[in-house]
């Protein structure tokens, strides 16, 4: 039995006096109203409505039942209608997750203007180097950057894709010279990202196709941002991604090593557990984020 669908049937009965004027209007045939009403009160272990051949009443069991069933249904309809009404209202409370090095290159300078522009939302930033699990962490997005993302509930969009380059100070390489080919790499000082598929095995992209180093890091850290620092001050040869090598490149605190090379380009998914579509916060922040990566 749909408890809803009869506390509708009931009050429209009593609304209207009749079963034949109620069954009309909720587009049904009569005997199945009784049917159902029958049920109700079998279920209840109570009378709600005494009828006759010329006039229905309600018992006391009937009208408090339809007291009550009118103010759920009042109740119902009005979270439905809030709800409806605030889909594409950009408020309430957005819980992002993103790695540390994305979210403090690039989600942090856009937070400002993002707030600004939408000054009833609620936002809790999370930033982990590690996946966690959005449900448990109750996220409504998390950005992730991977070369595919596994099939799941969870739904992932992509939105960008990462550049994964090599990168020494100027000052490294005065001292440990450059290297002419991927495979001088091996005897450098080199740093590793700790999280990465690649932190001992670099495939390679490049003019003669794709080269696989094996690769002992001298330096293994766990955080992007952390390895930018140890590249700047002349610490060995890495590989970092464009949006954490985009700055110090262009002040002339990194070079970039063997252009022509890069690793395979991971993309970036914002990744949501919802299949009914994105609602109007995430959407917002996404086409923020997407402009910025774009700029």
């Amino acid at each position: 039995m749909d408890k809803l669908s009869v506390m509708q049937a009931f009050r429209r009965i009593v609304e209207r006096g009749s079963f034949v004027r109620a069954a009309e209007d909720l587009g049904v045939s009569p005997a199945l109203l009784s049917r159902e009403i029958k049920l109700l009160e079998e279920s209840l272990g109570s009378s709600l409505l005494t009828r006759t051949t010329r006039a229905m009443s309600l018992t006391d069991a009937g009208r408090l039942y339809y007291d009550e069933a009118s103010g759920i249904l009042d109740a119902v309809k009005t979270v439905e209608t809030r709800i409806r009404d605030g889909a594409g209202a950009v408020r309430g409370h957005l819980k992002v997750n993103a790695s540390s090095s994305f979210g403090q290159t690039m989600i942090s300078p856009i937070l400002p203007e993002f707030l600004d522009a939408h000054p009833d939302l609620r936002l809790s930033l999370s930033l982990d180097d590690r996946i966690v699990d959005m449900v448990e962490g109750g996220f409504d997005v998390s950005i992730r950057i991977r070369p595919a993302m596994p099939d799941s509930a969870l739904i992932a969009r992509r939105i960008g894709t990462m550049r994964q380059r090599i990168f020494a100070s100027p000052a490294y390489l005065a001292g440990a010279g450059l290297p002419e080919r991927p495979e001088d790499i091996a005897g450098h000082r080199v740093i590793g990202f700790l999280l990465a598929d690649h932190l001992t095995k670099w495939a390679l992209n490049g003019p003669e196709g794709t080269l696989i180093l094996d690769l002992d890091p001298a330096i293994r850290v766990g955080n992007s941002l952390v390895l930018r620092d140890l590249l700047i001050a002349g610490q060995g040869i890495g590989t970092l991604p464009d949006f954490v090598s985009n700055e110090p490149e262009r002040r002339g605190e990194l070079v970039r090593v063997l252009p022509e090379w890069e690793l395979p380009a991971p993309e970036i998914f914002a990744v949501t557990g919802s299949r009914l579509g994105m609602d109007a916060k995430v959407t917002a922040f996404l086409d923020h984020l997407r402009a910025a990566m774009e700029a």
